[in-house]
């Protein structure tokens, strides 16, 4: 068994799970607020920032959503964040490489942590029908939605997390 070292942030680290069930409760507009400012502040390749946050939690935008991703899990949840890249407004090295796609990782996991902090799940959903959520929610033309984060309080348990050895992931 590996020794578990001590810290707020792994435990926090250690707490966050994929949650795939929701209680109907809704989330308050203050930890939102909290969320969202700490995806605001989120590091970007360049400080371009190249995204945009959606926050859907109207009954009828949730229903547009779940045409994008029809699962029965994913409709408990009260709200759901789409999170998009401005392709127009990422950065790209000097070989070619976009970085859009980490820099919507970085800002989305920060959204994940926030939300585990106060006490919410979240599930990173990557698995859905991007070019329809895209027509449904009239994304711009350089805009591409990455990400869909059902958000609100786990009406479920953790599973255990399987990781991968210290000595496999560093060198």
């Amino acid at each position: 068994m590996e020794k578990k070292a001590d810290g707020l942030f792994l435990d926090l680290v250690r707490s966050r799970y994929s949650c795939r069930s929701y209680q109907p409760a809704s989330v308050e507009r203050e930890k939102l607020d909290y969320v969202m400012e700490c995806v605001r502040l989120a590091p970007s390749a360049c400080n371009k920032q190249p995204w945009r946050f959606r926050v859907v939690s109207s009954e009828e935008d949730r229903r547009k959503l779940c045409q994008c991703y029809n699962r029965e899990w994913f409709a408990t949840a009260p709200v759901c964040i789409i999170a998009s890249v401005l392709h127009d407004e990422e950065w790209v090295r000097a070989d070619g490489k976009h970085h859009g796609d980490i820099d919507i990782a970085i800002a989305v996991e920060h959204l994940c942590l926030a939300a585990a902090e106060q006490g919410l799940g979240t599930c990173w959903v990557c698995n859905f029908d991007a070019e329809l959520c895209k027509s449904l929610f009239g994304l711009g033309e350089n805009e591409e939605a990455a990400v869909l984060i059902p958000l609100g309080y786990p009406a479920d348990e953790p599973k255990e997390k399987k990781r991968k050895s210290m000595e496999e992931i560093a060198g």
